[in-house]
């Protein structure tokens, strides 16, 4: 045994006393620490029992590394033990000026009063039983309430949340992506649109085709090169602005290929498709959308006294965050984050809500030390946490009343999300429960595992500047996940 390995296992020594069946997993410890891949990485380990405030295993368990999407546990957990999985969000259609029933003539403007609700007409919650989209439905519902005429505009009212939709932390190359749509105060259609692109023989260029849905006033510069397999097409744009550019490849000799990016400004989009649902229902309005920040941003903006015409209702936050975890939505993550702090002050920023997140797990108990907290994500390359700060989250959210309904929104080896191709015809499958988190350089994974004896334990897994493919990276780190389970 040379001084390196005795080192190391030294570390580790404590963990024997608690299991004789280790032997695969300190091997498997060993092997990615000495591999070729990991000789500019960090990476690091930590093994806890859900019933001991003890750790098992551990490597590296106080270096701060980024944590990707594996975030997402922190801001899930915080606002399942603070909101409660029963939770709704509501979205309002409120009116100001005068409401004549006998005429059906509202005297003023109609708005759309943003509750900071990330599924409106999101693709993760369609009603197959409905007929529309929920803008035409509740057009009907205001011709049910006697509305016929709206002498003003349809106003979108996204004021619950900062206008800053994306964190300062998250860079250019993500923001005008579908994953980089940020949280606005009234989000629709999950905050995104499609490009349907046409592609020839490999090296040419390609045609769009068709937008799903149309933006009023969006502009594409298209580079965009038919080559390669996979989807590595880029959209560069800022939110609020209509001025993008598309780079990168999509796979030769396809028709209506799908990308997607994030729509500039989803406030004002909601008002102006609610406007034309309006109008389709016969319901007569002669100005055009707009939104309470386009007002305030020409100074044509009075405050006034609203009525409430029809409460909109969410689905119930269990259901949210089981999507938030499952398909890794950061459209949800941040406005669930965005939310806490609305909560508490009466209006939503995503410093505070970083704040509200890193103190309830510090009065829980948790060592925050090393845990610098950016988004709600884990987008922004800027956050980092240990895997000692991720183990203990996982520990204290196991004994959480909202425990079961968190623990089931997480993607199950061998078969859900992003976890359904791993560890399949081992002890892990179907057993192991985690959220991953991936971005460039940087992978993860942070869950619940029973091994041979019952004993669920909690775990993390990261990695950063490994010298290896995203794909390798990740069969190295699924070893390490079917020796938890073994």
């Amino acid at each position: 045994m040379n001084k390196s390995f005795l080192s190391f296992t030294l570390l580790l020594i404590p963990a024997l006393l608690f299991s004789q069946n280790n032997t695969k997993l300190l091997n498997e410890i060993q092997k990615l620490n000495s591999d070729e891949a990991m000789k500019h990485a960090t990476w690091s380990i930590c093994v806890m029992p859900v019933k001991k405030d003890t750790i098992l295993y551990e490597y590296n368990s106080n270096i701060s590394l980024t944590p990707a999407s594996t975030m997402k546990i922190a801001t899930t957990g915080a606002a399942l033990s603070l909101l409660g999985k029963d939770f709704m969000f509501e979205t309002k259609l409120q009116y100001d000026g005068t409401f004549d029933t006998s005429t059906g003539t509202i005297e003023g403007n109609l708005y759309i009063t943003g509750g900071g609700d990330p599924t409106l007409e999101s693709e993760y919650f369609k009603n197959k039983e409905a007929s529309g989209t929920i803008l035409e439905r509740w057009a009907k519902v205001l011709q049910s309430k006697g509305v016929k005429k709206i002498t003003g505009n349809v106003i979108g009212d996204a004021g619950i949340f900062d206008y800053n939709m994306t964190p300062g932390e998250w860079v250019w190359g993500d923001m005008g992506n579908y994953y980089g749509a940020g949280a606005s105060g009234l989000s629709y259609h999950d905050d995104k649109y499609t490009i349907l692109y046409k592609s020839g023989a490999a090296g040419s260029p390609t045609s769009i085709t068709a937008f799903k849905p149309e933006i009023k006033g969006l502009e594409l510069n298209n580079n965009v090169i038919a080559n390669g397999t996979e989807d590595n097409a880029y959209i560069y744009g800022s939110p609020y602005t209509y001025y993008r550019t598309a780079q990168g490849t999509i796979p030769a000799n396809r028709i209506d290929y799908e990308v997607d990016g994030a729509m500039p400004d989803p406030a004002l989009f909601c008002a102006d498709e609610f406007t034309k649902a309006l109008k389709k229902n016969g319901i007569l309005i002669s100005k055009k959308a707009t939104t309470i920040r386009e007002l305030k941003e020409s100074k044509t903006y009075s405050k006034s006294d609203k009525h409430t015409l029809y409460i909109h209702f969410s689905p119930t936050l269990d259901s949210i965050i089981r999507f938030t975890n499952l398909k890794s939505i950061n459209l949800f993550a941040e406005s669930i984050l965005k939310y806490l702090s609305y909560k508490k002050s009466g209006y939503g920023t995503e410093a505070e809500g970083t704040a509200i997140v890193t103190d309830f797990w510090r009065n829980k108990g948790v060592d925050v030390s090393g845990f610098f907290m950016n988004d709600g994500c884990g987008l922004a390359r800027s956050n980092v946490m240990t895997t000692k700060t991720q183990a203990q989250i996982l520990r204290v959210m196991a004994k959480d009343k909202n425990f079961t309904t968190f623990y089931n929104s997480l993607p199950v080896a061998g078969k859900s999300g992003s976890l359904g191709g791993l560890c399949v015809g081992t002890l892990a499958e179907n057993n192991l429960h985690a959220k991953s988190g991936y971005m460039n350089r940087a992978r993860g994974y942070a869950g619940y595992v029973k091994n041979k004896k019952g004993e669920t334990l909690c775990f993390s897994l990261l990695a950063n500047n490994y010298d290896c493919t995203p794909t390798e990276m990740k069969r190295k780190l699924e070893k390490l996940m079917v020796a938890l389970a073994e």
